[in-house]
């Protein structure tokens, strides 16, 4: 008190004050541990990671020697990396990828729902495996959990995708919360975070149905559920009898991802259907949507030449990096018919019928050309990073989906009437053409794709800001178990009613049973007193 009395009979007032403030700050930041997946999954989680950094917190990532895409980059001086070795190479993760790739891509047309599930059944097997590998390397590296013992986190940020994120964190006692779009076996959010999805509305995942479905497409829907249901049993339940191995006590697979505090989804209302959601389901979709930036000189000069017309934007995504021979062909002949200047995301060979209306490059600052004003279009794959940047910015797109949730995507962009999509196996030039000349010459798509803009930015708080701030909550309380529902300690036979309906109808029959009982007894009864009578 004497310190604060005399800080202020000397004009310091305001120095004390910084210094409560830094100091109260510094005791509110913690330690988060990470526990990533690959690809595009992977640059949502880093932006996570620069505002958990920006607010102070300390952040360590556990990645294996074998990832192709977690590397240390422009915030390694402040994010540490534990790397634990595993039994194989980057080539092995990139194959097991690009085959889960192929599936879609090309077997995906000549199969039916149940051969496709079949197939899609046997990657998974392979993915179980990858991900039974990560797990074993880390949980039985005694020395690497050891040093994450003794380093106290606060909190373990997960994405599914890569099983083993629960078990670290329930090894460690750590509370965790998980971060993703949908998982592969899509049945996780479902059966283990048991949110609801009535099948009558809310279309099944790799359906491509929106929520206004005919009858058929509602029996397609119901029958999709079931398939996915006992694909789930047939290739996640085998995770049982590890997860209980490794906690040493009878679990189940789902019942550990089911102690996940809060599921941060990465979409939200601007691309979700309404449907009912938890309280510790959160929509954080776009969170690494921002302004655009000022483009490259070179670039820039590129893109004012194209005058009134303006440009199109054209990208695959990261993992698609080149295309055959003819596919090139046949994409740039169609584009050179545009008076569109654009611009390709291709590391391909230059396709001979590149028009000089078309660049490629390597790379592309794909968030700054969308928020480019001469930007009208944008033909992308429909990841949900491309799409979100699209609905941030309120361009139009061109869809041609290629894999795992993207069909899945851009069917819902299609709906929403922001997009027209395209099927990259079958899709001719004047397709193409056609579909561009549409986006850019019909006003509807625009007037959509702003419409949606404008419900994505009319938010109580940007979905960054809401993805950390139940990071946040989680390490403040030591997790949220209030916003856990109850019906994640009922059987399934009780989440369904069943064993209450089972007991009105036994209730039901022995009603009637008694009612037939007393009818036939007085019947009887009536019948012996008027045969007396008789005679």
């Amino acid at each position: 008190m004497a310190l604060l009395m005399d800080a202020v009979t000397s004009k310091k007032l305001p120095q004390v004050i910084l210094l409560q403030v830094i100091l109260a700050g510094a005791v509110l930041c913690g330690n988060v541990l990470i526990w990533p997946t690959e690809g595009s999954h992977w640059l949502n989680v880093k932006i996570i990671i620069q505002e958990l950094i920006d607010r102070g917190h300390n952040v360590t990532v556990v990645v294996s020697s074998a990832s192709p895409y977690v590397k240390p980059s422009g915030t390694a001086s402040l994010v540490r990396y534990e790397i634990f070795q595993v039994p194989f190479g980057q080539d092995h993760v990139n194959t097991l990828i690009e085959d889960i790739m192929k599936v879609w891509m090309y077997e995906k047309q000549h199969l039916n729902t149940w051969q496709f599930y079949k197939r899609f059944s046997q990657l998974a097997l392979r993915l179980n495996e990858y991900n039974r590998n990560l797990c074993n390397a880390v949980l039985e590296n005694g020395a690497l959990m050891t040093r994450l013992g003794k380093s106290k986190f606060d909190v373990l940020l997960s994405d599914p995708v890569n099983i083993c994120g629960d078990l670290i964190a329930v090894t460690l006692g750590l509370p965790f919360v998980y971060t993703l779009r949908f998982t592969p076996a899509s049945t996780v959010e479902r059966h283990c975070g048991k949110i609801p999805a009535p099948p009558s509305y809310v279309p099944a995942t790799l359906s491509e149905f929106s929520d206004v479905m005919s009858l058929t497409e509602r029996v397609q829907n119901f029958v999709s559920y079931l398939v996915q249901d006992a694909a789930f049993q047939s290739i996640w339940g085998g995770w049982d009898d590890y997860y209980s191995k490794v906690l040493g006590k009878p679990t189940t697979f789902c019942e550990t991802m089911g102690k996940a505090e809060i599921w941060l989804i990465r979409t939200y209302w601007d691309f979700e259907y309404p449907r009912p959601l938890l309280p510790n389901f959160e929509f954080v979709g776009g969170l690494h949507c921002q302004p655009a930036k000022p483009l490259p000189e070179e670039m820039e000069a590129f893109v004012q030449s194209s005058g009134d017309h303006g440009i199109v934007v054209f990208s695959l995504g990261s993992m698609v990096k080149n295309l055959t021979d003819e596919k090139s062909n046949m994409i740039a002949a169609a584009l050179s018919q545009i008076p569109q200047k654009v611009l390709w995301r291709y590391s391909g060979n230059k396709p001979d019928t590149l028009g000089p209306n078309t660049k490629l490059y390597d790379w592309i600052p794909q968030n700054d050309l969308l928020g480019h004003s001469k930007t009208k279009a944008f033909i992308a794959h429909g990841g949900t990073n491309g799409i979100y940047e699209a609905i941030y910015h309120g361009i139009p797109m061109i869809g041609i989906p290629l894999f795992a949730d993207q069909p899945d995507n851009m069917a819902h962009m299609k709906s929403k009437g922001m997009a027209v999509v395209l099927d990259f196996n079958t899709m001719g030039t004047q397709d193409l053409v056609d579909a561009i000349r549409e986006v850019i010459g019909n006003s509807t798509y625009k007037e959509n794709a702003l419409r949606l803009s404008q419900i994505h930015h009319d938010q109580p708080m940007k979905p960054l800001d809401r993805a950390v701030f139940w990071i946040e909550f989680v390490m403040r309380h030591k997790g949220a178990k209030h916003l856990r529902p109850a019906s994640h300690n009922l059987t399934w036979y009780q989440y369904h009613c069943l064993d209450v309906i089972g007991l009105l109808l036994a209730c039901l029959l022995a009603i009637l049973l008694a009612v037939v009982k007393c009818v036939t007894f007085f019947c009887r009864k009536c019948g012996r007193i008027a045969k007396k009578k008789l005679e």
